[in-house]
């Protein structure tokens, strides 16, 4: 879990900094405490579904989007890895299949 609250404490900082508004300002429009904010950026906490959805609210986003991981080339680079890792396995299975297939025709 506390990937999960690291990427909800970065976005919520990086979504409340660029709405221009301070933690105070935004418990305020989401009707829960400043500390209760400050305690979330600092991945100490993690709100529930409704304190989730009022906060995003409050900023003029959808909830869902407190946990999106922003792509960079590492995650690219990453999964251009496991994709090219998994097509060469399914083509050495086809290969080994396809010789034992012929291997034991009669």
């Amino acid at each position: 879990m506390s990937r999960l609250r690291e990427i909800l404490a970065n976005n919520l900082k990086a979504f409340r900094q660029k709405s221009g508004l301070s933690q105070a300002k935004l418990a305020e429009k989401a009707e829960i405490s400043t500390q209760y904010i400050a305690m979330i950026e600092l991945s100490r906490q993690f709100p529930t579904p409704d304190v989730l959805e009022r906060i995003a609210v409050a900023l003029g986003i959808e909830a869902h989007e407190l946990f999106a991981v922003p792509p960079s080339p590492e995650n690219a680079m990453e999964r251009l890895h496991k994709d090219i890792i998994k097509e060469i396995r399914q083509v050495i299975v086809e290969v080994l299949e396809n010789a034992l297939a012929d291997k034991y025709k009669t």
